[in-house]
Order: C-alpha cells, then sequence, then structure tokens
C-alpha cells in the first residue's frame, strides 16, 4: 500500500513501560552508567547494579523495555544473558515508519515530532572555524533554558548528547531516558494510524534488534578441524610464510593454466587477461563473470577448471585461514555484527561471512558435543506472501497445498515448471520468454493478486513512497538501477521508470517476507528458551537452532508452531498456509536443500 504515516502530536508514554539508557564512561576513571527509567521508578548506577535491577523488574512485571537502540542501550542486559521478552527499539521502530538507515536519537526524534530533519543542528567540532554551527539549546544563556535537558527550547534533540561538550550524567541519563520514552510513544501513536499490525511489527522489529545482539554473542558453532581441512582442500595447505604463500597460490593457478599452454603467465585475477585466455581456446564471452561463463563449463576444460578457481579463490581469500583466526573464537563460534534491517526492505543482514558462507564450507557448521542443530528453512514463502498481502482468496486456496506450484500449474493447464516461473516472474519482473502465456493464465485465474503487483509497480513508476503489509516505507524516487549514479539526471526515461516499478514491485514483497521471518524468529526465541536453544543463524529465510540432544524433537516442533502462530497473528487470518522445512542435523550440509 501508499501511504504516509505523518507526524502524531505527543502523548504521554504508556503507563508501566520503562526506558533504559547507556552512558559510556565520562572518563578513564568514571564507570559506564545505565539508567532505568519509569513513572514509579529511577534507578541510575554502574552497570552491574542497574543490571541486577533489570533483572529482577523483568521477573516481576514483564515490562517492554524501551530504549533509544539495542547496540547502544541494551548490550550489557544481553552480555549479562538476561531473558527480556518484549521491547520497543526507538532506532528499528523509525526504520519502520521512515524507511532507510539513518535512526539517531536526533533523527527518530525529529521524525516523531514532525519536525523538518534537514534542519537538525549539528554539534559543534570546538574550534574556531565551525561557523554556523548552533550549538546551544535554543538560547543557552538564557536564565528559563535547563541545562541537563536533552531537548532544547526549538523542540530538537542536543546534538552533543553523550559527548564531552554535554556527558551523559546521571541526572542527564534519567532525562534522557525520559526522552526514549516520550518518542516512543509517539512512534505508537503513529503506527497506530497506520494500524495495529504496524504496532505488532514495530515489536518483532524491536524483538529481532535484540536477537541480533544474541546472535553477535553466542555465535555460529564450527568445526574447527572441519573447517581447516575444507579450506585445504580448495585453497591448499596452509602458508609457512609470504614465498609459501605465493608458491601455493601458483600451484592453484596452474591447474587452470594448464589447459592453455603457452598461456602460463595468464593472470587469472586480471579480468582482461582471462577473457583473452578463453578467447584463446575458442570461447568468446562478453565478460568473466560466473553467471556469464556457467553455460560454456562443458565446452571446453579450461572453463571448468576456471569455475572451480573461482570457488577455491574465493575461499582463500575471503575465507581462509586469516578469516578461521579472526572471526572464529577460542570457544569455536563464529562471531559477527547483526542488524535486524538493511535500510531497504528490512532484511537482516551479518557481517564476516554469516549471511555469505560458501556452501562448501557449511559441513563445518557443527553442532558442538550434547547438542543438535534444528534447521527450518521457509517454503516458496515469497508467493505465500503475496497471497496473504493481496488478499487472492484463489490463490490463498493453492497456499493450502505443500507444494504451492502444482495447484497453481493445475489451474493454469501448464506443467509445474512453468507455473513456478509464472509466479516468479510475476513478482520479480521476468515476464518474457516460455512464461508469458502462463502469465496471462494467472491474470485470468489470480487477478486480485496480479492487480496487486500491478499497483506495486504502477506506484513505484510514480516515484510514491510504498508500505509494506506491515507498514515499512519503502522508497522508491531514489532508486538507481544497477550501474547508474545519483548524479543522473532524473527526467523519465522509460527504463529507469521500469526498473523503479520492478523494484517496487519487488520489495513489498522481500520486505513482508522479511518482517513475517522476523516475527517467526521472535517466536522462537520466546518459545524454545526453557528447552536451553538459542538461535545461531538467520540467513534470509532460514533459522538455525543449537539446542541440547534431548529436546531436539521438541524444539523442532515447537520452531513448527512458532511460524503457524505467528503468521495467523501477522496476517490476521488462518487463510494462507505457510510451510518451513524443518530437520534435526548435527551439520548445517546434513539438512536437505
Amino acid at each position: 500500500m501508499t501511504a504516509d504515516a505523518g507526524a502524531a502530536p505527543v502523548v504521554a508514554p504508556p503507563s508501566g513501560r520503562l526506558a533504559v539508557v547507556a552512558a559510556p564512561p565520562a572518563s578513564s576513571t568514571t564507570p559506564a552508567l545505565l539508567a532505568v527509567v519509569g513513572d514509579d521508578l529511577v534507578q541510575v548506577g554502574p552497570v552491574d547494579e542497574v543490571v541486577a535491577v533489570v533483572e529482577r523488574l523483568e521477573r516481576e512485571r514483564s515490562p517492554r523495555w524501551t530504549w533509544w537502540a539495542a547496540g547502544t542501550d541494551a548490550r550489557a542486559l544481553v552480555t549479562a544473558r538476561l531473558p527480556l521478552a518484549r521491547c520497543w527499539d526507538v532506532a528499528e521502530v523509525h526504520r519502520l515508519l521512515s524507511g532507510g538507515w539513518d535512526a539517531s536519537p536526533q533523527v527518530a526524534w525529529a521524525q516523531a515530532r514532525g519536525l523538518e530533519v534537514a534542519a537538525l543542528p549539528a554539534a559543534s567540532a570546538g574550534d574556531l572555524f565551525d561557523f554556523g554551527v548552533d550549538d546551544s539549546p535554543g538560547g543557552e544563556d538564557s536564565d528559563t533554558v535547563d541545562l541537563d535537558d536533552p531537548v532544547r527550547v526549538d523542540g530538537y534533540l542536543r546534538p552533543d548528547v553523550g559527548t564531552p561538550a554535554w556527558p551523559l550524567t546521571a541526572e542527564r541519563l534519567v532525562a534522557w531516558g525520559r526522552a526514549a520514552l516520550d518518542c516512543a510513544a509517539t512512534q505508537e501513536a503513529q503506527l497506530m494510524g497506520l494500524g495495529p499490525r504496524a504496532v505488532a511489527t514495530a515489536h518483532s522489529e524491536s524483538a529481532a534488534a535484540l536477537l541480533c545482539l544474541e546472535l553477535e554473542r553466542d555465535g555460529l558453532p564450527i568445526d574447527r578441524p572441519a573447517a581447516e581441512r575444507l579450506i585445504a582442500e580448495a585453497a591448499g595447505p596452509r602458508p609457512r610464510d609470504e614465498r609459501h604463500a605465493r608458491e601455493v597460490r601458483a600451484e592453484r593457478d596452474a591447474v587452470v593454466l594448464r589447459h592453455a599452454p603457452g598461456r602460463e603467465h595468464t593472470d587469472l585475477r586480471n579480468p582482461v587477461q582471462v577473457r583473452e585466455l578463453l578467447l584463446s581456446v575458442g570461447v568468446d564471452v562478453p565478460n568473466t563473470r560466473k553467471g556469464v561463463l556457467a553455460p560454456y563449463r562443458d565446452t571446453h576444460p579450461l572453463v571448468a577448471a576456471l569455475l572451480d578457481w573461482r570457488t577455491a579463490e574465493r575461499i582463500a581469500t575471503t575465507y581462509g585461514y586469516p578469516w578461521l583466526g579472526a572471526h572464529v573464537g577460542a570457544d569455536d563460534r563464529l562471531r559477527g555484527s547483526w542488524t535486524a534491517c538493511d535500510g531497504a526492505a528490512g532484511r537482516m543482514t551479518a557481517q564476516n561471512g554469516l549471511h555469505n558462507l560458501p556452501t562448501s564450507l557449511r559441513p563445518a557448521v557443527a553442532a558442538q558435543p550434547g547438542h543438535v542443530l534444528v534447521r527450518a528453512d521457509l517454503g516458496q514463502i515469497e508467493p505465500r506472501v503475496l497471497a496473504a498481502v493481496s488478499g487472492d482468496r484463489a490463490f490463498a486456496a493453492a497456499t493450502l497445498s505443500d507444494d504451492l506450484y502444482a495447484p497453481v500449474a493445475q489451474t493454469l493447464g501448464v506443467e509445474r515448471a512453468v507455473a513456478k516461473v509464472a509466479v516468479l516472474g510475476a513478482m520479480y519482473g521476468a515476464r518474457r520468454g516460455t512464461a508469458a502465456d502462463a502469465l496471462k493464465g494467472l491474470e485470468r485465474a489470480y487477478p486480485t493478486a496480479m492487480a496487486y503487483l500491478d499497483q506495486m509497480y504502477a506506484a513505484g513508476v510514480r516515484r510514491e513512497v510504498l508500505r509494506t503489509f506491515g507498514g515499512r516505507a519503502v522508497h522508491t524516487g531514489g532508486f538507481l538501477p544497477f550501474g547508474q549514479h545519483g548524479d543522473a539526471p532524473l527526467g523519465d526515461d522509460p527504463a529507469r521508470a521500469a526498473a523503479r516499478g520492478r523494484y517496487a514491485r519487488n520489495a513489498v514483497i522481500q520486505g513482508a517476507a522479511a518482517e513475517l521471518f522476523k516475527a517467526w524468529a521472535a517466536t522462537v526465541r520466546a518459545t524454545t528458551r526453557d528447552l536451553g536453544a538459542q538461535i545461531v543463524l538467520c540467513l534470509h529465510d532460514e533459522l538455525l537452532v543449537h539446542v541440547p540432544e534431548e529436546h531436539a524433537e521438541e524444539a523442532r516442533g515447537r520452531v513448527v508452531t512458532a511460524l503457524t502462530d505467528s503468521a495467523r497473528r501477522w496476517t490476521g487470518s488462518t487463510q494462507v498456509r505457510f510451510v518451513a522445512d524443518t530437520s534435526v542435523v548435527s551439520r548445517w550440509s546434513e539438512a536437505k536443500e
């Protein structure tokens, strides 16, 4: 849908809600501070003391904890392994309301209060040449200005909160927490203007941000000896020194170059030289990308060797011994930073290979002794999401099948493979070729779903701000097709307009799928904790849960139930069925793809 949340009036925080805000040490001799702020409670002190208070309050009240951003304010709580059930993350909710990535407290506050974000006051750099920067809260010389209030008289938050210019003392930290509560209350009022589903999405997005900290803390279990063996098989032995590294690299290259006698000095890392190498054996390609070369694998042994070399080279340079040493800890856990939202359609992201681990290294992802992995992968998630967000009853009926494409194929009178290509093409823009006739059949059989996609396409062409099923803003006006740059003139170029339309059609489906996935992950987190389970990987539509072996089947059942429950809450009905392929394995590679 297309919508604009607009600015809501300032409202009072809901009674009983508690804020947690953190302050870094003001100096090398002072401790970091943590504060809990609420209607009937203020507690400020060293982190360990306040963590104990939070633990007690979670047990006694189970409040919805509020913070500016989990990564700043909740990190100490996650480090202490507090099992917090509910939260409100101002930054993540701002990303939901406004789209994009920038979600500093100052930006989120301005958006919530209806202030012009472009007019945010800038913090002073503290030098004589910092002209034009307003470093006062709207008139600091006035006797009426509270110097401990983070809110300026012009309504903006101070830009220097937490800096040496305005350190977060105990008194200021309390005011900072109250500001977070005020901002969260206004955000909730804005989301209610979009509907209850948007508020529920804010809850699951906030839970996902907290889960991201737990994923960073717990890491992905790795069988280090297996990882070293797999790296050695692909990239060669661990180099003893730089000279040995060059020898190993030359040996890896020689496997390819032996298929082109006389060209042994070709630099395989130079695309121009690689294209010349391919031409020497009669393979003429426009470029040397993997997708371009793959259809030529069987035309000459050099092409197959080159493609295999690419895989080995990627492991050697990106996922080799240095990667293993830098990112897999002494406890054999792979760690990297996580984000709950990519700033676009809202997918979770991770660093250090957690989202890009080559398939050949998956055997190294292994449960620790006494544990197993419950792997769950959402099946045919995008078309099922389309059925839900479009409200097409006929398409929803097809989701009742384990294989959605089978009843669609039967309805269209085509083979399953053609039906699949047609459905995916309708969502992602491939509307020509063999599936074109089937696509016309889709329009006749499922007019509501196809009309929804067409509406999103048209809105993207018009550069409208769209909203996903859960309420996330998706901006299409600034979208640029791959290879184009931001300084290109906007104009009405048909190709760019069509690219915006395809992006919009894609984003509302991918964004809604991400919302459901995070709601599912949050539910799994909440319902399997008592089994000693840990979510250790969220990969697009796939979960890996590390669980004690004796609870494996119970955990597997709860993961499936969590999908049913979260999907029912997310869609508001049971008309669309969502399915997951689940298995209990010792190694990630054992799961059926």
